[in-house]
């Protein structure tokens, strides 16, 4: 009777975990490709498609407007939002201010009409909704751009304070000046009805707290630097329409954002920082 021979048993590999281990750092580095790749998109395009469609969908309703709020804390850093929001913009803005020219660099004039422009484009469209309601109006003068922010959209009647429900639209306006140097003279207006309560005594009084109020929120909320700011009150002295009509009246009731520009901007800024000269000594 022949025996059978025992097939030999095989050999255990004790180094197969290498196989796995090689699998698993492949997906990692494949991984961080994907995030380095991800990190190289164009912000500005992005940005832009991304304010569109959060314009398109609060228009027709599907989500509420953006309650994102900034904290006060200036220890807090900013939210991430805020800050992509600021950085998309910054982008456009860097895009729009570069204009081919037949001659060379563009001058100086044609550089800040490029970017009132581009501002002003911005601004119309990411307030399409509430200048479609007739709470903001934004539009030009000579060398200025003026965004126009009526009361019954931002301010309870005879109150400083800004709603808080006019926040996210402040939050848009700020995302686009935050990321220029021009400077910002914030207006206040009233229409001709006196006003006599506790808080306030005259129109003078409300149309400069409701503009130093929003300077406060450029300072605080958004960060903005206090040289580029100054506010004023004008009560009912300079009004837009008739006050001979409730319509007009409404329209008197305001607070402008005059973005000044550049050059008036760098002369403010001069103005202030300059050191004044020392008296000569008196002669006897």
């Amino acid at each position: 009777m022949s025996r059978r021979h025992k097939r030999p048993r095989p050999h255990a590999n004790h180094e197969r975990w290498l196989v796995s281990y090689a699998d698993f750092i492949t997906l990692l580095f494949a991984f961080f490709v994907v995030l380095f790749a991800s990190a190289q998109v164009d912000q500005r395009k992005v940005g832009r498609l991304a304010l569109a469609i959060q314009v398109a969908f609060q228009e027709l309703g599907v989500f509420p407007a953006s309650t994102t709020k900034i904290p006060l804390d200036m220890s807090e850093p900013m939210p991430f939002s805020t800050v992509q929001a600021i950085q998309n913009v910054q982008r456009t803005a860097e895009m729009g201010r570069i204009s081919p020219s037949a001659q060379g660099s563009p001058s100086p004039e044609a550089s800040e009409e490029v970017d009132l422009t581009t501002m002003q484009d911005e601004l119309q469209q990411a307030l399409r909704q509430e200048i479609n309601l007739h709470e903001v109006a934004i539009h030009r003068e000579t060398d200025n751009l003026i965004i126009s922010l009526r009361e019954f959209g931002f301010f309870d009647s005879g109150s400083p304070l800004m709603k808080t429900t006019a926040m996210p639209v402040l939050d848009r306006i700020a995302s686009i000046l935050a990321v220029r140097t021009c400077g910002l003279r914030i207006e206040g207006h009233t229409d001709d009805v006196p006003i006599h309560t506790a808080q306030m005594a005259s129109n003078w009084e409300l149309s400069t707290a409701r503009a130093t109020e929003l300077v406060r929120l450029l300072i605080l909320r958004y960060r903005f630097s206090p040289q580029r700011l100054s506010a004023a009150g004008f009560a009912q002295y300079h009004p837009i329409a008739s006050n001979a009509t409730a319509q007009g009246r409404a329209q008197n009731r305001r607070v402008d954002v005059v973005i000044l520009n550049v050059r008036e901007g760098r002369g403010n800024l001069a103005a202030e920082t300059a050191v004044p000269a020392k008296p000569s000594p008196a002669r006897p």
